[in-house]
């Protein structure tokens, strides 16, 4: 074997066990939720919506342009009230209303002002455990740091992948079985998308 082909399997048998190790989390996190989110009667049951009244100070919201809404201070005083941790999503402003979004993996809530009187609404949904998974799963509503995760875990499955499919070039004995269930897996899948994907 020439030393360039040795030098290759050896660093591809490498990073293959150690990425295996290392993503190992990260795939089985992945795999159990590509399963939930493939089966969301499972969220069925597990939906609580909470809703509640309050007010903010009338000086917040009187003004008479958008710049004079006290956007920090409603928002402030919505998460000391309701427990709120998430992030802001949309904060509105009309003629008669502001109305405030919260979202996070599984989560929403919304409260809408009146700006006549500074009198609140406030409705907070909690989905579940499930759904926060799914979510995440999904990088909705979850934040950069999460979907910087997304994309690291991409690339360590993507590098997983290609260090076996070189490993297997130097397997003489699996060389053929592993080609040959390689091609049936994607001509499978093909095949499926095919006859059964509308």
């Amino acid at each position: 074997m020439a030393p360039w082909k040795r030098r290759l399997a050896m660093v591809s048998r490498w990073l293959h066990i150690y990425l295996s190790m290392a993503s190992f989390g990260i795939l089985f996190f992945f795999a159990v939720t590509g399963l939930t989110l493939n089966h969301t009667e499972w969220l069925k049951g597990q939906q609580r919506t909470v809703q509640s009244k309050g007010s903010v100070d009338p000086t917040w919201v009187r003004g008479s342009d958008e710049k004079s809404v006290a956007k920090l201070e409603i928002v402030e005083l919505l998460r000391k009230a309701h427990g709120v941790r998430t992030e802001m999503s949309e904060f509105r402003i009309d003629e008669f209303q502001c109305t405030v979004s919260f979202k996070g993996p599984g989560y929403a809530a919304d409260a809408i002002v009146d700006r006549a009187t500074g009198r609140y609404e406030f409705t907070e949904t909690r989905m579940g455990a499930v759904a926060i998974l799914n979510d995440l799963h999904k990088g909705r509503d979850s934040g950069k740091v999460w979907s910087a995760i997304i994309d690291v875990s991409a690339v360590l499955m993507t590098l997983v992948s290609l260090t076996g499919l070189v490993l297997i070039f130097y397997l003489q004995k699996r060389r053929m079985s592993g080609l040959v269930s390689l091609a049936a897996g994607v001509a499978l899948c093909c095949l499926i998308y095919r006859l059964w994907v509308p």
